[in-house]
């Protein structure tokens, strides 16, 4: 009756008597019938060009971003992505995002993820890095519970230039795990205590600007407590890593690194830390080894942190990771190469400059905060920001969110 139902008229009737029931009715017979079969008011069936018809009508409808300038930003990026991206990630023998378990029928998957570990190492100076989170606001807040396991603490203390979103969901994170969380000055010495476990920050922050790492590295050290970064992998192209600052645990978000902005997912979380805290990481680790013969190997490795060995004391729920997508950040990273990577992120920086300066040039406009900035910028309009947005809009103009509705103050 159905051919895209797989089971045949004589396989039901076997499953049928197995359960003792005549027919499929008769299984769900305690539901009510006016349940199980409402009235549902749909339209007529269509084919599949009058489908493809309506989506792309519907589609239409959208404002895609190639289609005008896009300064959206605050944690998306429309960064131009090589042809080789595509090219070789849609490849048959990499098109999925499934985690790798079985060794020997997967060398080529766990190669390429050990591959992203040693370049996110690389790009946050970090020692060890994993295999790829959800995305930057949940690799972020599983920073912050590693960083409770760790120093085994429970005050989290999360800076007010921190994106709001990112915090939500950390909020998210440890209300279940009975967390308190704390807002800090990052502008001043953050205060504080022998309670807290991390002081979570982000490079560049939600503004846009640089800000003093040294000095937060040192306020969290000295109480003992972790220092949790949220960087932005586009911008280590310029400046100096997390890791040289001596950060313990760095994230972020992968989009920028070869992955489209997608109306927001799905994208890459990047997670690095110091090897002293491998056992605490979350997410798969591939690492590399000999066989007995010699030959180079790759395999998931400390696969007892996972929650697919021990559920109940697992670092984490994370299942299946982001491969395909770590693949793309990995292209992206192999083909830009060191120099190519510094040459996109001074465009963003000095694209970025020149605008600001054109801007602050116009009446009633002005840069609010003063510092370094990389490819973002806080601007202080005579007219509220949302009529703004709405005027740039009708000219085909996207532009970043604004901030006055993210942040009360």
């Amino acid at each position: 009756q159905f051919p895209y139902i797989p089971n045949t008229p004589e396989e039901q009737a076997s499953m049928l008597a197995t359960l003792g029931v005549n027919t499929i009715d008769e299984l769900f017979a305690d539901i009510p019938d006016e349940f199980r079969n409402p009235s549902l008011a749909l339209p007529s069936p269509m084919s599949e060009l009058e489908v493809q018809q309506e989506l792309s009508s519907l589609a239409s409808k959208n404002r895609a971003l190639g289609s005008g300038p896009s300064f959206l930003g605050a944690g998306s990026y429309n960064h131009f992505i090589p042809a080789i991206v595509k090219a070789l990630m849609t490849r048959g023998e990499f098109l999925t995002a499934y985690t790798p378990y079985q060794a020997e029928a997967s060398q080529g998957t766990l190669q390429v993820i050990y591959e992203f570990q040693t370049l996110i190492s690389n790009l946050y100076g970090m020692e060890v890095a994993n295999a790829g989170m959800y995305d930057g606001a949940t690799s972020l807040a599983e920073g912050v519970l590693m960083a409770c396991r760790v120093t085994r603490r429970s005050h989290v203390a999360v800076a007010d230039t921190l994106s709001p979103y990112y915090r939500q969901v950390i909020e998210a994170y440890c209300q279940a795990q009975g967390l308190e969380l704390h807002t800090v000055s990052s502008g001043q010495a953050p205060s504080l205590d022998q309670e807290t476990a991390c002081l979570v920050v982000q490079y560049p922050n939600f503004y846009g600007y640089i800000e003093d790492m040294a000095g937060l590295t040192e306020a969290a050290h000295s109480q003992g407590a972790l220092l949790v970064v949220s960087a932005d992998p586009m911008a280590m192209g310029m400046f100096q890593p997390p890791g040289h600052y001596g950060a313990d645990i760095v994230t972020g978000e992968g989009q920028p690194l070869g992955i489209p902005a997608s109306f927001g997912g799905p994208y890459v979380g990047l997670f690095a830390t110091k090897q002293e805290y491998i056992r605490q990481m979350p997410s798969r680790l591939s690492g590399r080894t000999v066989d007995n013969q010699g030959r180079t190997g790759y395999v998931l490795t400390l696969q007892t942190r996972e929650q697919h060995i021990r559920r109940e004391r697992a670092t984490s729920n994370i299942c299946t990771n982001e491969a395909l997508y770590a693949l793309a950040s990995t292209i992206y990273l192999a083909a830009l190469g060191k120099q190519g990577l510094r040459q996109v992120a001074e465009l963003c920086y000095q694209k970025a400059h020149y605008a600001a300066g054109r801007i602050a040039q116009l009446p009633g406009y002005s840069l609010p905060f003063q510092g370094t900035f990389f490819q973002e910028f806080v601007v202080s309009c005579p007219t509220s920001p949302s009529d703004i947005n709405r005027r740039l809009l009708d000219q085909n103009i996207l532009v970043g969110p604004n901030i006055s509705e993210a942040f009360s103050n």
